[in-house]
């Protein structure tokens, strides 16, 4: 999948995945799209609830060598 912006949270615990996420995506214009990439195994109930409340879409989720991948649609 095509993306405009990475974040690596690999190596961070509960909440920080999240945090940085939301603000990775405060300074990306609507309709981008960021490609997170987590060990944290808490941040795939985490990201699908940080979309919803945020209004931003979870495009897709994955994991790859024991890391959650996700790509994330600025609302």
């Amino acid at each position: 999948m095509n993306f405009d912006k990475e974040f690596d949270a690999s190596g961070l615990a509960c909440p920080l995945p999240i945090v940085k996420t939301k603000k990775a995506l405060s300074d990306m214009a609507s309709g981008q799209v960021l490609r997170v990439i987590s060990t944290d195994p808490g941040s795939v109930c985490d990201m699908a609830a940080f979309a919803e409340q945020t209004g931003n879409q979870l495009l897709e989720q994955a994991s790859e060598n024991k890391k959650y991948v996700f790509f994330l649609k600025k609302a």
